[in-house]
Protein backbone atom coordinates (compact mmCIF):
# COMPACT_ATOMS: atom_id res chain seq x y z
CA UNK A 1 0.00 0.00 0.00
CA UNK A 2 0.81 3.81 -0.60
CA UNK A 3 0.36 6.55 1.17
CA UNK A 4 -3.30 7.49 2.42
CA UNK A 5 -4.06 11.66 1.73
CA UNK A 6 -6.49 12.95 3.06
CA UNK A 7 -8.19 16.18 1.12
CA UNK A 8 -11.00 18.62 1.51
CA UNK A 9 -11.87 22.80 2.90
CA UNK A 10 -9.94 23.55 6.06
CA UNK A 11 -12.16 22.46 8.98
CA UNK A 12 -13.59 19.55 7.10
CA UNK A 13 -11.90 17.16 9.79
CA UNK A 14 -8.67 16.01 7.85
CA UNK A 15 -6.50 16.19 11.12
CA UNK A 16 -8.72 14.89 13.21
CA UNK A 17 -9.33 11.64 10.93
CA UNK A 18 -6.03 11.45 10.04
CA UNK A 19 -4.55 10.53 14.03
CA UNK A 20 -7.96 8.32 14.39
CA UNK A 21 -6.89 6.50 11.31
CA UNK A 22 -3.25 6.40 12.25
CA UNK A 23 -4.61 4.46 14.96
CA UNK A 24 -6.95 1.80 13.02
CA UNK A 25 -4.59 1.52 10.39
CA UNK A 26 -1.61 1.06 12.56
CA UNK A 27 0.58 3.18 10.11
CA UNK A 28 2.67 7.06 11.10
CA UNK A 29 0.23 9.95 10.90
CA UNK A 30 1.65 13.55 9.63
CA UNK A 31 -0.28 16.63 9.08
CA UNK A 32 1.06 18.69 5.53
CA UNK A 33 0.76 21.94 7.45
CA UNK A 34 2.90 21.06 10.35
CA UNK A 35 5.63 19.12 8.47
CA UNK A 36 5.34 22.64 6.30
CA UNK A 37 5.58 24.95 10.11
CA UNK A 38 8.63 22.18 10.89
CA UNK A 39 10.75 22.87 7.71
CA UNK A 40 10.05 26.09 7.49
CA UNK A 41 10.51 27.43 11.09
CA UNK A 42 7.46 29.33 10.66
CA UNK A 43 3.96 29.76 11.21
CA UNK A 44 1.53 29.59 8.12
CA UNK A 45 0.62 32.84 8.71
CA UNK A 46 3.94 33.92 8.96
CA UNK A 47 4.81 32.25 5.70
CA UNK A 48 2.18 34.00 4.30
CA UNK A 49 2.61 37.53 5.42
CA UNK A 50 6.88 36.79 4.65
CA UNK A 51 6.52 35.12 1.23
CA UNK A 52 3.00 35.25 -0.13
CA UNK A 53 0.45 32.47 -0.60
CA UNK A 54 2.21 31.46 -3.91
CA UNK A 55 5.13 30.36 -2.02
CA UNK A 56 3.61 28.82 0.21
CA UNK A 57 1.40 26.51 -2.29
CA UNK A 58 5.02 26.06 -4.09
CA UNK A 59 6.45 24.40 -0.59
CA UNK A 60 3.23 22.13 -0.56
CA UNK A 61 4.16 20.80 -4.11
CA UNK A 62 7.80 19.96 -2.67
CA UNK A 63 6.23 18.28 0.09
CA UNK A 64 4.40 16.04 -1.62
CA UNK A 65 7.59 15.61 -4.45
CA UNK A 66 10.23 15.12 -1.54
CA UNK A 67 8.07 13.83 1.98
CA UNK A 68 8.96 9.81 2.76
CA UNK A 69 9.20 7.42 0.76
CA UNK A 70 6.58 5.05 3.41
CA UNK A 71 3.21 4.32 4.03
CA UNK A 72 2.10 6.89 6.20
CA UNK A 73 -1.75 9.00 6.33
CA UNK A 74 -1.07 12.46 5.62
CA UNK A 75 -3.55 14.91 5.81
CA UNK A 76 -3.03 17.87 3.57
CA UNK A 77 -3.66 21.50 3.67
CA UNK A 78 -6.80 22.63 2.33
CA UNK A 79 -5.49 24.45 -0.89
CA UNK A 80 -3.59 21.00 -1.75
CA UNK A 81 -5.54 19.89 -4.98
CA UNK A 82 -6.08 23.54 -6.63
CA UNK A 83 -3.09 22.93 -8.24
CA UNK A 84 -2.89 19.92 -11.07
CA UNK A 85 0.68 18.95 -10.44
CA UNK A 86 -0.43 18.09 -6.51
CA UNK A 87 -3.15 16.28 -7.29
CA UNK A 88 -1.33 14.14 -10.05
CA UNK A 89 1.22 12.98 -7.42
CA UNK A 90 -1.32 12.83 -4.67
CA UNK A 91 -3.09 10.28 -6.90
CA UNK A 92 0.41 8.15 -8.44
CA UNK A 93 1.81 7.72 -4.99
CA UNK A 94 -1.40 7.30 -2.88
CA UNK A 95 -5.15 6.57 -2.24
CA UNK A 96 -6.80 10.08 -2.31
CA UNK A 97 -10.12 10.54 0.09
CA UNK A 98 -12.27 14.15 -0.22
CA UNK A 99 -13.52 14.65 3.14
CA UNK A 100 -16.58 16.05 1.61
CA UNK A 101 -18.37 18.14 4.31
CA UNK A 102 -20.58 20.55 3.96
CA UNK A 103 -20.27 24.90 4.07
CA UNK A 104 -22.33 25.18 6.96
CA UNK A 105 -20.49 22.12 9.21
CA UNK A 106 -17.02 23.65 8.02
CA UNK A 107 -17.81 27.51 8.57
CA UNK A 108 -19.04 26.84 12.44
CA UNK A 109 -15.62 25.01 12.88
CA UNK A 110 -13.03 27.62 11.31
CA UNK A 111 -14.63 31.26 11.77
CA UNK A 112 -12.56 31.90 14.93
CA UNK A 113 -9.33 30.28 14.15
CA UNK A 114 -6.97 32.51 14.04
CA UNK A 115 -4.00 30.62 12.29
CA UNK A 116 -5.85 30.44 9.44
CA UNK A 117 -4.76 33.38 6.89
CA UNK A 118 -7.63 33.26 4.44
CA UNK A 119 -10.21 33.15 6.94
CA UNK A 120 -8.93 36.24 8.79
CA UNK A 121 -9.43 38.33 5.87
CA UNK A 122 -12.57 36.76 4.25
CA UNK A 123 -16.61 37.78 4.82
CA UNK A 124 -18.38 34.29 5.06
CA UNK A 125 -19.85 35.04 1.64
CA UNK A 126 -16.16 34.71 -0.07
CA UNK A 127 -15.15 31.92 2.40
CA UNK A 128 -18.50 30.02 0.95
CA UNK A 129 -17.42 31.03 -2.57
CA UNK A 130 -13.86 29.59 -1.89
CA UNK A 131 -15.22 26.35 -0.63
CA UNK A 132 -17.68 25.97 -3.82
CA UNK A 133 -15.09 26.78 -6.38
CA UNK A 134 -12.46 24.10 -4.77
CA UNK A 135 -14.98 21.08 -4.91
CA UNK A 136 -14.15 20.20 -8.31
CA UNK A 137 -10.77 20.30 -7.77
CA UNK A 138 -11.01 17.99 -4.51
CA UNK A 139 -13.38 15.64 -6.29
CA UNK A 140 -10.73 15.39 -9.26
CA UNK A 141 -8.27 14.77 -6.94
CA UNK A 142 -9.77 11.91 -5.26
CA UNK A 143 -10.09 8.03 -5.77
CA UNK A 144 -12.68 7.68 -3.19
CA UNK A 145 -15.24 10.34 -1.98
CA UNK A 146 -16.41 10.50 1.65
CA UNK A 147 -19.28 12.42 2.90
CA UNK A 148 -18.78 13.87 6.27
CA UNK A 149 -22.47 14.96 7.43
CA UNK A 150 -24.62 13.03 10.11
CA UNK A 151 -21.69 10.82 10.51
CA UNK A 152 -18.98 10.43 13.57
CA UNK A 153 -15.70 10.02 13.12
CA UNK A 154 -15.68 6.64 14.14
CA UNK A 155 -18.02 5.69 11.42
CA UNK A 156 -15.96 7.87 8.82
CA UNK A 157 -12.33 6.36 10.23
CA UNK A 158 -14.08 3.17 9.83
CA UNK A 159 -15.33 3.36 6.44
CA UNK A 160 -12.01 4.82 5.01
CA UNK A 161 -9.88 1.69 7.17
CA UNK A 162 -12.54 -0.22 5.44
CA UNK A 163 -11.46 0.27 1.55
CA UNK A 164 -8.06 1.00 2.48
CA UNK A 165 -8.39 -2.46 3.28
CA UNK A 166 -10.53 -3.31 0.70
CA UNK A 167 -8.23 -2.27 -1.62
CA UNK A 168 -4.78 -3.33 -0.54
CA UNK A 169 -6.52 -6.99 -0.23
CA UNK A 170 -6.19 -7.67 3.71
CA UNK A 171 -7.56 -7.08 7.13
CA UNK A 172 -6.76 -3.85 9.39
CA UNK A 173 -4.42 -4.64 12.05
CA UNK A 174 -6.22 -3.89 15.24
CA UNK A 175 -5.33 -5.14 18.53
Amino acid sequence: MRKIYLVGFMGCGKSMIGRRLSYYLKLPYYDMDSEIVRQQGMSIPEIFEKYGEERFREIETEFLRTFRDERCIIATGGGVAMKEENRKIMRRTGLVFFLDATFHDIYSRIRHDQNRPIVQRSTREELEALYNSRRKSYKESAHINVLTEKRTVRQIVEYIGFQVTRLKGDSPKRS
